[in-house]
């Protein structure tokens, strides 16, 4: 019984490191990728599939690395706001979650190199420059999540990068509403990134870590990601207006709920922040979710 007790504990804490309410992030560029893939009659399963396991995996290492490598540099600390950090708190080992982020890697990897197949060797290239992102995020000589760049990397590897190329080894070329939506899905990303450092500001100033809300502030982050969710809205408009005149309406919703996520963020602090992270996530995989079956059922 205690080693299922232990065992269990241990599972929770690798789940947490996962970052379970951020995942919905890379997946709804894929599905808004596959979305526009059905619009043009050039949809296939296999590396629809293949796309959204090399996402995951890649988010997933990522989040792997930044555990580790704040860490190493101390920039986490004990009882922060944010949801537990299993290296920090003791609850897993350096060694193990360093040897995690590689193996998240590798996998994720060997899954990128399939999708050879249908998009061409050049992709190794750019899978490469993909896998070195989630490093660079965290660690390098110079840490982008460090240096207020948080935002405007999660906007090119889970906006531009995810969209176009899950679009190009289906249909085999390139789109400009396809590259206007994969935009508006790095702008949607931004805002979960701004989530986390709106609720982390008390404890990344203590640590010396730059991030746009530690440099401009919690009113002008927030109002940043109200402006993000409005253009990230028009970004889409016409792609949603080919759909019909009924459908125009779900991305002025999704500003309308965006917007009021902001507003309800002002009055709060600290770990009262850890659901909006969900509920931003959330928001932007309902808005792609919402879309693909629209076109499913045009």
């Amino acid at each position: 019984m205690c080693t299922f007790a232990l065992d269990m504990k241990t599972a929770k804490c690798w789940i947490e490191a996962m970052r379970l309410r951020t995942l919905p992030v890379s997946v709804a560029g894929v599905l808004t990728a596959c979305a526009f893939a059905v619009a043009h009659r050039c949809f296939m399963w296999v590396p629809a599939l293949l796309c959204l396991v090399f996402a995951l995996l890649c988010q997933i290492a990522s989040n792997f690395a930044n555990e580790y490598y704040d860490w190493r540099a101390g920039r986490d600390r004990t009882g922060r706001e944010g949801p537990r950090r299993g290296v920090t708190e003791g609850d897993i080992s350096p060694w193990a979650m360093k040897a995690a982020t590689f193996a998240t890697l590798g996998a994720a990897s060997a899954v990128g190199l399939s999708l050879v197949y249908w998009g061409g060797w050049w992709l190794i290239p750019i899978g490469a420059l993909i896998g070195l992102g989630a490093l660079a995020y965290s660690t390098g000589p110079f840490p982008l999540s460090t240096h207020c760049l948080g935002e405007a990397t999660v906007l090119v590897f889970f906006g531009l990068a995810p969209v176009n190329l899950t679009y190009y080894v289906m249909a085999g070329s390139w789109s400009m509403p396809v590259f206007l939506a994969s935009l508006a899905v790095g702008l949607m990303g931004a805002n979960v990134l701004i989530v986390n450092n709106y609720r982390d500001m008390a404890d990344d100033a203590a640590v010396g870590k730059h991030t746009l809300a530690t440099a401009l502030g919690g009113k002008a982050v927030l109002v940043l990601y109200a402006v993000n969710a409005i253009v990230a809205s028009v970004l889409v408009y016409g792609s949603w207006a080919e759909l019909g005149v009924y459908w125009e309406v779900v991305p002025s919703l999704y500003t309308v709920f965006a917007v009021e996520i902001a507003v309800q963020m002002r009055r709060l602090r600290g770990a009262a922040l850890n659901p909006y992270l969900g509920r931003t996530s959330m928001l932007m995989f309902g808005l792609s979710l919402i879309f693909l079956v629209a076109w499913i059922l045009n």
